[in-house]
């Protein structure tokens, strides 16, 4: 009768832990994200392979930042589409660390300033040169995410090579 019950107790828990186990988000093996980069890889990409960049510009305590990331940055179009056609950067607004930008040193909180992002999250949009940007505050969903990077991949703003 012991026998019967550990062997049951045994079953019980591997069930039970396999049933956990499908019902977590965790990292799934062989998942497709976003390549995300810094500002510098950016920047160093575009050298040899120009394409036109994308920021998400974020803080951590922004609750429309974090909706935005499970909902339209973890959105198979859009991940496909991102990939494809852009260098995406993900970029803290309050990270102080130093690295060099055209030449200055800066901070994303500088450079925050200097793309004109007044509220979050906000989406810079930034030519193939690094020399125009536009930023675009608030929360987007996946299908107004991809309308406003295929209406930037197409205007001049885009590339001026």
């Amino acid at each position: 009768m012991m026998k019967v019950k550990k062997i049951v107790f045994t079953s019980a828990i591997i069930l039970l832990s396999g049933l956990l186990t499908s019902f977590t988000d965790g990292d799934k093996k062989g998942e497709v994200k976003i390549n995300w980069l810094t500002i510098e890889e950016a920047l160093e990409l575009s050298k040899t392979d120009p394409k036109v960049i994308f920021v998400d510009v974020y803080t951590n305590w922004c609750g429309w930042c974090k909706v935005m990331d499970r909902k339209t940055f973890a959105n198979d179009e859009v991940i496909q589409y991102v990939n494809e056609h852009y260098y995406a950067v993900k970029m803290n607004a309050e990270d102080n660390r130093k690295f060099e930008f055209k030449g200055r040193q800066t901070n994303n909180a500088e450079l925050t300033q200097i793309f004109r992002v007044s509220g979050f999250p906000t989406i810079v949009l930034i030519n193939d040169e690094f020399s125009q940007f536009t930023p675009s505050p608030g929360f987007k969903g996946p299908e107004d995410f991809l309308k406003m990077l295929a209406s930037f991949k197409g205007s001049n703003l885009a590339s001026t090579r």
